[in-house]
């Protein structure tokens, strides 16, 4: 649904698509610039979201919050937190700057991913900007309202190739009553068929890391089936429970990724594998989360050689920080796959305006 532009930063915004349309000069959409690392070297003329900023509407009782695309992720958080919610994906936001438009546009989700879903499963509605400088709206603000559900979703991970994100619709959950941290030595093998034997489980598992042979495990939800939880993994594999503080600044240090693991020179790169793929053998330092569906890998290795290690399980390697990208950032798309990108492509940005290159070098 197309609406007009009434708000002054919106219709300055719009202003600006229709003149970089009619000069023909691209834009490089940006909020706060914590995820700039990500993807594809940025280009064209910035195209700054923060001035459009604030939180909409928020029903406690509904659960759903809407918020404009500038309106820092710190800011949409607090509110939350006020009220016992939460964005239950955890995104990171990789500095004090970012945006909930950013947060959409990279698609990023933090630790809990893997028990809850990811940003999209969250998405209820999405309002865009087209390259005509019209306002598109889809979805809405219930679950219940599908209409325009899957086109909303569509701008999750999308880092704006698609068009300005300029107002999203959330789902929020309530924070868990209780939660604790646990912690075992286990070799990587042993750490992966353990995850995959306690995720088919009725067990409260919401985060999961392995690192240098040692599994860590995080429980939330109601505190009798915490404690149980807990008191289970000490039984029977010698678990060590975290004080509480130790394990928030652990989570955060996922999350955030500041924890050691995420320093160094070496190019970061980041393997989405089905959860029972074995251990891939690279050379590098390891790092596994969401029950083994996900693999950071720290490496100097070939991007052919990373690429086609994950290829041999059915996984995909996005070079996710540093590096040498001109092999590119994501990995290569199916034919079929490549030519459904360039058509949504072609439908929401014909004249190939927002970000350029920014997801494939060729769209």
């Amino acid at each position: 649904m197309t609406e007009p532009a009434s708000d002054p930063a919106l219709a300055e915004l719009c202003d600006r698509v229709r003149a970089a349309a009619a000069a023909r000069r691209p834009l490089c959409i940006r909020g706060g610039g914590t995820k700039d690392f990500y993807g594809e070297t940025p280009a064209g003329d910035p195209l700054d979201m923060r001035g459009y900023r604030g939180i909409v509407s928020y029903e406690p009782t509904e659960l759903v919050v809407s918020a404009r695309c500038g309106t820092s992720l710190a800011e949409v958080e607090a509110a939350l937190a006020e009220r016992g919610q939460m964005l239950a994906f955890e995104p990171p936001a990789f500095g004090p700057s970012a945006t909930i438009g950013g947060v959409v546009a990279a698609g990023l989700s933090g630790p809990r991913r893997a028990s809850v879903g990811a940003v999209r499963d969250f998405v209820l509605g999405a309002t865009l900007l087209d390259a005509s400088g019209s306002v598109l709206r889809f979805g809405g603000q219930v679950m219940k309202n599908v209409a325009g559900y899957d086109l909303s979703r569509l701008a999750c991970g999308s880092l704006g190739i698609l068009g300005p994100i300029l107002e999203v619709s959330l789902k929020v959950l309530p924070v868990p009553a209780s939660g604790c941290s646990v912690r075992m030595q286990l070799d990587e093998g042993a750490a992966l068929q353990a995850l995959n034997r306690l995720g088919g489980q009725p067990l409260p598992l919401s985060a999961s890391v392995w690192r240098d042979g040692v599994l860590t495990l995080r429980f939330s939800g109601a505190a009798a089936a915490v404690e149980a939880a807990a008191a289970r993994l000490a039984r029977e594999h010698g678990a060590a429970r975290l004080g509480d503080t130790e394990a928030r600044a652990f989570w955060i240090g996922i999350r955030e990724q500041t924890d050691g693991f995420f320093g160094g020179p070496l190019p970061l790169w980041r393997l989405s594998v089905p959860s029972t793929a074995p251990a891939l053998g690279l050379e590098g330092a390891l790092m596994v989360e969401w029950g083994g569906a996900l693999r950071w890998l720290r490496s100097d290795a070939p991007a052919e050689a990373i690429r086609a290690a994950a290829a041999r399980v059915g996984a995909s390697a996005t070079l996710f920080r540093g590096g040498d990208r001109t092999a590119g950032v994501f990995h290569p798309l199916s034919p079929a796959n490549a030519a459904l990108q360039r058509r949504l492509k072609q439908v929401f940005d014909p004249g190939g305006l927002f970000n350029p290159g920014r997801m494939y070098r060729d769209l």
